[in-house]
């Protein structure tokens, strides 16, 4: 991390931190100790674990590095860990449902004397810059962690021969078929990231920057997501059956895994499973829970194509991040607004695949440290969805953010929306 940085307010950083982690808390809360063990893939993680991993972030990157600092709890420290290698030993990603031990309650027992310890330190003023820095940072990382505990135990609770519901109260939202336009971008060269942070006055992830200048040409983008009606189309037109519409690595996917639909869906193509149990689709809400694969593959059939990042981030970056987040409680993505005119659900509802691979910005820079494995180390091989979803918490993404998963991941909230060449 530099040595010149920007001073986050104490007082503005102990809310934001006691916010972030009592949102983690009512997340989990629904949860039991069985729900929390959950490992359904290695891919995915327990809810148990993102509750101690998000905690084992804070312990090691600032309290075990103050002056005379040490860990709450060392001896769980490879048990929490995920892939800093800087930071010493790991337990394997795959096993983490095998951690049965500590129990759920000593887990929240470790969270609560962790906050305790760093909100005493904010009141009193007794961080550094630097410090400060990593207890911001933390507090996006856990608002990362909330949305996987919310993915990843969906994707748990599907595999459950009775299909049970994380909360069965969750509102059932219905809406109206919004008309689908194009709206014409000409080619301009235009600003795209985010400056370094630290250093900045605004937080970004590393990956983020540094902000540069590219060529975006013309393009036309669509005005929504795809809806679930539409990709219905797709599916009874034979789209998973016809190898043409696919990448030769997504045919193979395809293939190998047996996918005839998107992920949650029912045989009948009328019902998936959400977060909220079994539920009727909404034909005009995002479809979601699409690999990159499926997303190509339909753009393909539509005649269309998706997105670059630098296309996708140019038109975000003139709207306000708003939209469907994890705060307003259905955790299901919505139908937009039939009346309203422009792109619509840039931002929440679904991750959008975009045509990008992850790769580094030109000039960038990881952040210094064992801190620099946070986002540098991936790039090779994921590719880049943009826009935040249902379950992102809200204010956590903007136009510059970039998420990343592998082309066959699905178990995210994510969907697609069209663009084409004018």
């Amino acid at each position: 991390m530099s040595a010149v940085l920007v001073p986050v307010a104490c007082d503005a950083l102990a809310e934001r931190f006691a916010r972030v982690r009592a949102r983690t808390e009512a997340l989990a809360a629904p949860i039991s100790a069985e729900d929390a063990m959950l490992q359904s893939m290695p891919e995915a993680s327990p809810a148990k674990w993102h509750l101690a991993h998000a905690t084992w972030f804070f312990e090691q990157f600032v309290l075990a590095r103050l002056p005379g600092g040490r860990a709450l709890r060392p001896d769980w420290s490879a048990l929490f860990n995920s892939y800093y290698r800087g930071a010493g030993p790991a337990h394997p990603r795959a096993q983490r449902g095998l951690l049965s031990r500590p129990t759920l309650a000593e887990v929240r027992d470790y969270r609560r004397a962790l906050d305790e310890r760093v909100l005493e330190l904010l009141q009193r003023d007794a961080l550094d810059a630097d410090a400060r820095d990593v207890v911001l940072l933390g507090t996006h990382h856990e608002q990362q962690h909330q949305e996987l505990l919310l993915t990843d135990l969906l994707h748990a609770l599907s595999q459950h021969p009775r299909a049970p519901a994380y909360r069965a109260d969750l509102p059932v939202p219905r809406g109206d078929a919004v008309p689908l336009t194009w709206v014409r971008f000409d080619e301009a060269m235009v600003e795209i990231g985010a400056p370094p942070w630290p250093g900045a006055a605004q937080f970004a992830f590393d990956n983020e920057s540094p902000r540069h200048r590219a060529l975006a040409p013309a393009c036309l983008l669509a005005s929504r997501p795809v809806s679930n009606a539409e990709y219905r189309a797709f599916v009874e037109d034979g789209g998973y059956r016809t190898p043409a519409l696919w990448t030769s690595e997504g045919w193979a996917t395809v293939e190998r895994e047996g996918w005839t639909r998107p992920l949650y869906w029912c045989a009948d193509l009328e019902h998936a499973f959400t977060l909220g149990g079994v539920r009727a689709l909404d034909p005009h809400a995002p479809v979601c829970h699409l690999s990159y694969y499926e997303a190509d593959a339909f753009a393909r059939w539509a005649g269309a194509r998706l997105p670059t990042e630098l296309e996708w981030e140019r038109a975000a970056a003139v709207q306000a991040p708003l939209g469907r987040f994890a705060e307003d409680g259905v955790l299901q993505p919505q139908a937009g607004d039939p009346a309203a005119a422009g792109l619509q659900q840039l931002f929440g509802d679904v991750w959008e695949w975009t045509a990008s691979a992850y790769v580094p910005y030109p000039g960038f820079r990881p952040w210094r440290g064992v801190l620099g494995e946070y986002n540098g180390q991936f790039m090779c091989g994921p590719w880049v969805l943009r826009g935040g979803s249902c379950a992102t918490p809200r204010g956590h993404v903007r136009a510059s953010y970039r998420n990343f998963f592998h082309p066959r991941d699905r178990w995210q909230f994510a969907g697609l929306r069209l663009a084409r060449d004018p």
